[in-house]
């Protein structure tokens, strides 16, 4: 299935996290294939990383993904 380019599968993971400015919302997502996990400082990156993973080819929605916005995760970090 990974080689399928219209399917898409991640595990989800959400928290929350105690912020100088209250609470906020984490998020990380794994990659089941490759075990590959994306952290995300708030859902608002999250669902800008899950629209342009699902835009047309050659159609962005969004700006391009940035390290802040899905960083690589080492296991067991909850950034």
């Amino acid at each position: 299935m990974a080689d399928q380019p219209d399917y898409k599968s991640y595990l989800l993971r959400l928290w929350q996290a105690q912020t100088a400015a209250g609470v906020a919302w984490r998020a990380s997502l794994e990659e089941p294939h490759s075990g590959t996990r994306l952290g995300f400082s708030s859902l608002q990156r999250l669902h800008e990383f899950l629209l342009d993973q699902t835009a047309a080819e050659g159609q962005q929605t969004t700006t391009p993904a940035t390290t802040d916005a899905a960083a690589p995760m080492e296991p067991g970090n909850k950034a």
